[in-house]
């Protein structure tokens, strides 16, 4: 099975505020749990496709992890993103066959507020433009419940979009062609009209990755992506989300309430609708699989 898109990493320097404030956007939020190990806790927001985002905090200083060290220097925002495999040691061996070296297998796990242990591994690039891996251990509808958990009064129904600044395109594109294999569908670079900025879609099941960079270098003064990459670095900027309220589609939501992160919604088709309840992330979802996460 190809790579999907496991959950999308929003860190904040408060967890409850921002519980509060994406429930008041109409998003179910659910307590996750504290990270053995870490001074991690977090939050889920989970969508019907089998996508969540994570809202990651600290509880106390971390300089050793590289989100926390982006929290304290550029404030909140979107910090990473995974991709579920099947078997993260399987994924690791394949993508290092094809060139692109993976540290990992590295065992993770959260305990749930209920008390439930839930473990996996994770294992992640050399560079901030490719995503880490999330695979579970124990089954994932442990770590991604189901059911009602995933209905949200705003109608979000999961992800549509994920736009990743990135330095050089061609090198970013063959390093995602090296994780994904020969199954995955990675567009060629185009130039946007006007927008000064070369993109390429890689497609991932029901969503698709928006890789973009700058034509000119970075740091240019009007240029917004140049000036983002020369502060935040590579990863993730924006994502659009499906919904099925057609009254949600107004732009970008606040970022004071989003805590951030650059989100907005476009108008779910029905046909997605109808397949969203067998997705490829439910294939497996009562069993164990081998997993991975730095949050999760």
């Amino acid at each position: 099975m190809s790579l999907i898109l496991d959950h999308i990493v929003i860190a904040v320097h408060d967890l409850e505020p921002a519980i509060a404030d994406y429930a008041a956007l109409g998003f179910n939020v659910l307590r996750g749990g504290e990270h053995p190990g870490r001074s991690t806790h977090n939050a889920l927001v989970v969508f019907a496709d089998g996508s969540y985002f994570e809202l990651i905090a600290w509880r106390e200083p971390a300089p050793q992890e590289r989100w926390w060290q982006l929290l304290q220097a550029h404030g909140e925002g979107l910090v990473d993103f995974a991709l579920l495999p099947q078997d993260t040691a399987t994924t690791v061996r394949e993508a290092g066959q094809r060139g692109l070296q993976l540290l990992g297998p590295l065992d993770g796990g959260r305990v749930r507020p209920d008390g439930e242990r839930l473990h996996w591994q994770t294992a992640r690039a050399p560079s901030p433009d490719l995503p880490f891996l999330c695979g579970d251990l124990t089954p994932r509808v442990l770590r991604v419940p189901e059911g009602d958990a995933r209905v949200h009064p705003n109608g979000a129904q999961g992800v549509a979009s994920l736009a990743i600044a990135v330095h050089d395109l061609e090198a970013s594109l063959e390093r995602y062609r090296a994780l994904l294999g020969d199954k995955a569908t990675v567009g060629q670079p185009v130039t946007l009209p006007g927008g000064d900025i070369h993109l390429a879609v890689v497609n991932l099941g029901a969503s698709a990755l928006l890789l973009t960079a700058p034509r000119h270098a970075v740091g240019h003064p009007a240029r917004p992506l140049a000036q983002r990459l020369g502060t935040r670095g590579q990863g993730p900027s924006g994502l659009v989300l499906r919904t099925a309220d057609a009254g949600q589609r107004s732009g970008p939501l606040d970022l004071a309430r989003t805590h951030g992160a650059l989100l907005e919604f476009e108008l779910a088709e029905s046909e997605f609708l109808n397949k969203s309840a067998s997705s490829p992330r439910e294939i497996g979802a009562g069993r164990s699989q081998n997993g991975s996460a730095v949050g999760g």
